[in-house]
Order: C-alpha cells, then sequence, then structure tokens
C-alpha cells in the first residue's frame, strides 16, 4: 500500500470550538470560492480515506498510572472492561475482545458475568461501521443472558449518523453559518456503506444510547468536555436531557448537541485537572475514563503536515489530568490501537 494521506490535526494546545461544517452556497457564486475553514477542535477526515493497514515499526509511549485500589464489583458481577472508539473497525474489534478473554474465536460472548462498556463511535472512518453495532447489540444480548452485561455510551459520531439519517441536506444553524448533517458526516469520514446497511432497530438503539454512567469509581464519557454540565446535574438529568433531544429530534437542537460532543482537550493543559474535577464533583467518581481525542493527540505527537508523524505507537490508555483522567481513543484510525481495557488499571 503507498503512503496514505495524513489527516489534518489540530497543533497542541487547540482551544474548543465548532464542529466540522460545510457552509452553505451562495445564491450567485464568486468567481474563487473561499476554501472551507477547519475549526482546530476537530479532526476531519477525508471521504476517501482508504484503511490504514498497521505495518509501520510503532514507537511506544508508556503512561504513567496513579496508583488506585480496585474497587469490588457489584455483587454477583465480574469485572469491568472498556473500549476506545471503534470507527468501523470490525476485525479489529474482534481481535482485541478476543485476547481479552471476551469473546471466543466465533465471536460470541466468553466472559460470563463480566462486565463490558463501549465509549461511543462505532462508525464512520472505517470500513464496518454497522457490523460493528451489530456485534455491541449480539453481545450485549449474550452477556445479559450470561449474568454479565455489555453496554455503550453515545460519542458524537452515533449523533453525526443519526442526524444526517434523519435530516440529511436540511440547513441547521451553527456558530459559522449554515451547515447540513450529511455535509458534516460526510467531512468526517462517513462512509456510504454505512449508511446504505442503517435500519430502523439500529437508529432506535443509537438514539436510546446514555451519555454519562458511573462505574466502580470511574466516571464514563465520550468525549473529553465539560459541557455535559450544561444537559444536566446528575448522570440522571444528563441522559434524560439526551434523550428528550433525540426524540424531539429538532434539526437544529439535535445540531447544537452534537456540537458541543464534537469538543475536545478540556482535560489536557493547565486547566485539565480542575475540568476533571468539576465532572467528577458533578457526577461521582474519582477518574474519569473517555475516548474520543486520539491519544497521540493528546500527546502532541502527531500534527505534522508532512505526515512524518503517522506511525506513533499505543500501548495502553494515557492517563493525566494529575492522575484524574484516562483517555482510551488508541488512535485506530490512524495506525494506533483499539484498545480494550480492564479497570481499574494497574500500576
Amino acid at each position: 500500500m503507498g503512503a496514505q494521506p495524513p489527516e489534518s490535526v489540530p497543533p497542541p494546545p487547540a482551544p474548543a470550538g465548532q464542529p466540522l461544517q460545510a457552509p452553505a452556497a451562495p445564491p450567485v457564486a464568486p468567481p474563487t470560492a473561499p476554501p472551507v475553514q477547519m475549526p482546530e477542535e476537530y479532526t476531519p477526515t477525508a471521504r476517501d480515506l482508504p484503511v490504514i493497514t498497521r505495518t509501520d515499526t510503532l514507537i511506544d509511549h508508556p503512561s504513567v498510572l496513579a496508583a488506585q485500589e480496585p474497587a469490588a464489583a457489584p455483587e454477583g458481577l465480574g469485572p469491568l472492561y472498556v473500549v476506545g472508539d471503534v470507527h468501523g473497525y470490525y476485525d479489529e474489534l474482534r481481535a482485541a475482545l478476543e485476547a481479552e478473554g471476551l469473546i471466543d474465536a466465533d465471536g460470541t460472548w466468553a466472559a460470563g458475568t463480566a462486565r463490558l462498556w463501549f465509549l461511543g463511535d462505532f462508525t464512520d472512518r472505517g470500513p464496518d461501521g454497522i457490523g460493528v453495532i451489530d456485534l455491541v447489540m449480539q453481545l450485549s444480548a449474550e452477556a445479559a443472558a450470561a449474568g454479565g452485561y455489555c453496554k455503550a455510551l453515545m460519542g458524537n459520531h452515533e449523533l453525526l449518523l443519526l442526524g444526517a439519517k434523519r435530516f440529511g441536506d436540511t440547513p441547521v444553524q451553527s456558530g459559522a453559518g449554515t451547515a447540513s448533517f450529511q455535509a458534516a458526516w460526510l467531512l468526517n469520514g462517513g462512509q456510504k456503506n454505512d449508511m446504505d446497511r442503517l435500519e430502523d432497530h439500529h437508529l432506535q438503539w443509537m438514539a436510546r444510547l446514555d451519555a454519562v454512567m458511573e462505574e466502580d469509581g470511574h466516571l464514563l464519557v465520550h468525549s473529553d468536555t465539560t459541557a455535559y454540565l450544561e444537559y444536566g446535574a446528575s448522570i440522571e438529568e444528563v441522559n434524560d436531557t439526551v434523550h428528550d433531544v433525540l426524540t424531539r429530534s429538532d434539526a437544529d437542537e439535535v445540531w447544537d448537541l452534537f456540537r458541543k460532543f464534537t469538543k475536545r482537550f478540556a482535560f489536557r493543559d493547565e486547566a485539565g485537572a480542575q475540568a476533571v474535577r468539576e465532572l467528577l464533583d458533578a457526577y461521582g467518581g474519582n477518574r474519569v475514563v473517555h475516548g474520543h481525542s486520539p491519544i497521540p493527540y493528546l500527546l502532541g505527537e502527531v500534527g505534522a503536515e508532512d505526515g512524518e508523524d503517522d506511525g506513533v505507537a499505543v500501548d495502553g490508555p494515557h492517563v493525566y489530568a494529575d492522575g484524574l483522567a484516562i483517555a482510551m481513543d488508541g488512535g485506530v484510525t490512524m495506525a494506533g490501537k483499539l484498545l480494550v481495557c480492564q479497570l481499574p488499571l494497574a500500576g
């Protein structure tokens, strides 16, 4: 395979801003149209970006893990596992789950009473997003039958796909002008194969996903942002508000939810630990576990326009913000690793 086109990556640190949008064309096009501006906080992906085969030798970047006593699992339930962003990489997901003993070679739940949480972003960018959703739904039923459970959180790409399906090219008002879900979905790795295979039961499943959950002292969210605080003072309020927004199905309201869930890097810099504490104070737990921002971006090791830094290794989760935040997006879309890890992390 030839060299892959580099992703456009925000140079750290990046301020929170608006998601990618495609401005509507004016009634009369000017002689030379200005280029589409790519906001800094969101990571675009070319529509035709090939599937990446990871063949390069990767560099190890271990995280410094804060010491933490394992929390006791709820009575009758087994260990807790989390999965970072999958983005359509079905084969990699199968391999990672099997390596942890969570599924067998046939892709069937094999972990008994274990608990498994996916942190969102199942589709877009990779080759088989619908296959990923089908697998998660299958494992949810099988785990429940075995006395455990497999659950999932709402990621910004679930909101994006829901919006693209429901609203298409319907104009929505954004901070940068008029946009549409369809255009934003295509700009951010939307795959025609996923849209063609998307069925009502997939849509209903995505729309019912929770946005925040707490397990064994771990506050699970998709995005490394404090925007969740705008939707409720408790976990229950946030989840109810998100479900209400999706039930009302107002394009502008859903767009605003998507826009806020695309924000990132709130926990990364000097004020990062305080931002994490705001979430923990509101919703409970002693650590935030999130996906959304690939670990190489958080480390500032990817971002060269010439693509020379594309092969940054991710061996495991990244613990940062004074040990209060755990990043789980290993960057599978950019020659990284799809992370499946048991919590709490061992030192």
